[in-house]
């Protein structure tokens, strides 16, 4: 749900590279990309999935243009003939590294750069409710898994490698930095292209991450509604929530995400850019607990496996560096979340006059958050303990090779009927 505002607010500052005052027409913006991506998922939500999956196509055919576009530059490729290569990891260097030294530089400029990293890679973790709506989810994990990790090796490292081969730091192109000119760029991408000679190409690359950025909202919205109308059905929600309409779209889960969605107006009064570094620290913290839940479950689903003696040739897809690997990414979301608090400890990061108190409740307001409804959850249905091997492993557990009978009427003891007008 915080997603849906953080992309919107993303959609503003994308808009902002054509008007010179942003604030003038933020009302407008808002209401225009929360109207557009509502109707969609109330009216078109059966044409989404086709929607989606061209989008996803032109998405990797953009991002691959950018990858090409951006090794030529490099190499002097562009109109300057300047051969760039690694020239900006020496001067201004690969770190924005401030004051303090070498080493406390660096570690400070992680520190600040850890929110937008976790962001880069949220949504990896919603491939499993997407398995789960094809025809075959057992054929399809594996698949996806592999898919889906050699997207993030290849657009999510090698872009963001070429990225600090053509763009410094302390460019004033870009909308966050701190000398940002009144027609700024909230995209590296675009700032990139701006160099690349035609001067369209900035601005149709500029409409291709808007229109990106408002498919993220519109199947941000999708999800969080597709989620809450489950969590209805499986009576862990209120009961209203389950009701659909007569299209089957969940409309009052719906209305509930979009209500929320709503905050997305808060940046008439604080900017989308601040908003937007506000909806960040909120997501960032949100899928690390989301990540850190997923390897918890991780462990026990490892116990109970093993309790049951399931090998390894029942399940469709194994984590190649199995329980190892899932404590080493625990470690990581622990890490990540106390190295995000050095920021606030950072006069650099905050001069003096600057209020932290809002990134601080941001950044750290969903940890309480997450116990509160892990303990209320406990309380509230007194659910208990279950034994590893008291747990139903579902398709998992080895059955005995049923007799198929086909007709309308059930067989022997044992066998398993197909009716003859469902086959």
């Amino acid at each position: 749900m915080v997603v849906i505002p953080n992309q919107l607010a993303a959609g503003e500052l994308l808009i902002s590279y054509w008007q010179d005052n942003e604030a003038k027409y933020s009302v407008l913006w808002t209401t225009a990309f929360l109207g557009v991506i509502i109707a969609a998922n109330s009216m078109c939500g059966r044409y989404l999935g086709k929607y989606e999956v061209i989008l996803s196509f032109l998405k990797v055919l953009v991002m691959s243009g950018l990858m090409a576009l951006s090794i030529v530059l490099a190499l002097g490729g562009g109109p300057d003939r300047d051969m760039k290569g690694f020239r900006y990891w020496r001067d201004p260097g690969a770190f924005a590294n401030g004051t303090g030294g070498a080493v406390a530089g660096t570690v400070r400029a992680i520190c600040r750069t850890v929110p937008s990293a976790t962001l880069a890679y949220l949504g990896s973790e919603l491939m499993g409710m997407t398995i789960l709506r094809t025809q075959n989810p057992r054929k399809a994990a594996g698949r996806a898994i592999k898919v889906t990790f050699y997207r993030i090796l290849v657009f999510n490292i090698v872009n963001i490698t070429l990225l600090g081969m053509l763009v410094p730091h302390d460019t004033h192109m870009l909308a966050f930095s701190h000398n940002a000119p009144q027609h700024r760029t909230a995209s590296a991408f675009v700032a990139v292209a701006q160099s690349a000679g035609p001067s369209v190409i900035p601005h149709i690359l500029n409409a291709c991450l808007l229109l990106f950025v408002l498919s993220a909202a519109n199947q941000a919205l999708q999800m969080a509604s597709v989620t809450l109308h489950g969590l209805s059905l499986d009576k862990n929600a209120p009961y209203f929530l389950c009701r659909t309409n007569r299209r089957g779209t969940p409309i009052y889960s719906l209305g509930t995400c979009s209500a929320l969605a709503c905050l997305a107006y808060l940046n008439i009064s604080s900017g989308s850019k601040r908003l937007f570094e506000y909806s960040v620290n909120l997501v960032s913290m949100f899928s690390i607990l989301t990540w850190a839940s997923i390897l918890v479950i991780h462990f026990s689903f490892i116990r109970a496996r093993k309790a049951q003696k399931i090998t390894d040739e029942v399940l469709s897809f194994r984590a190649p560096l199995g329980l190892f690997g899932s404590w080493v990414a625990l470690v990581a979301c622990v890490f990540v979340t106390v190295i995000r608090g050095l920021d606030f400890v950072d006069p650099e990061f905050y001069p003096r006059g600057i209020d932290r108190s809002m990134a601080f409740v941001t950044s750290y307001i969903g940890i309480p958050l997450y116990i509160t409804l892990v303990i209320g959850y406990k309380f509230g249905t007194k659910s208990k303990h279950v034994q590893p091997q008291d747990v139903d492993m579902g398709s998992l557990t080895p059955m005995p090779e049923p007799h198929v009978a086909v007709g309308n009427t059930v067989g022997q003891e044992g066998s398993v009927s197909i009716p003859l007008n469902r086959t």
